[in-house]
């Protein structure tokens, strides 16, 4: 367990490091960042409540990165169609470049992080990834 979570950490710091080149050019601070990259990568997840619950970052946190990133433009906040109560964040045209450069980021990180892993075993991991995400839902059902 232990390796696990010094795996995880030294990912997050490694992404982190590589991050911060982009994030001092446009000036963004990194939590904005990842939470720009989050709702574009995951339309499914597009309200400040998805950001704090999925990414584990703290409400006050979302909350001042979010009134940032609406206050230069980079999302909008729309109300939900199916629930008026809901505030929805919606990235403009002008976090596209942004996220492109990001996603390309992402992109040459998760191959160097997969260099020397083969196609088979790289399947395997996720094959397995996902197994213990159905686990984890599993045990949670048996919680509630």
């Amino acid at each position: 367990m232990k390796t696990s979570i010094k795996i995880a950490r030294n990912i997050l710091q490694a992404y982190s490091t590589r991050c911060k080149p982009l994030c001092k050019e446009i000036g963004m601070p990194q939590t904005a960042f990842d939470i720009l990259m989050f709702l574009a990568n995951n339309p499914e997840f597009d309200t400040a409540r998805d950001i704090v619950e999925t990414r584990y970052i703290k409400a006050n946190l979302v909350s001042v990165n979010v009134e940032s990133l609406v206050r230069e433009g980079y999302l909008k906040r729309e109300k939900s169609p199916g629930d008026r109560r809901k505030t929805r964040l919606v990235c403009t045209q002008k976090a596209w470049p942004v996220v492109e450069r990001g996603r390309r980021l992402q992109d040459d990180f998760n191959g160097e992080l997969f260099k020397n892993v083969d196609d088979r075993l790289k399947a395997d991991f996720f094959r397995v990834l996902d197994i213990m995400e159905n686990n984890l839902k599993e045990i949670k059902k048996g919680q509630d």
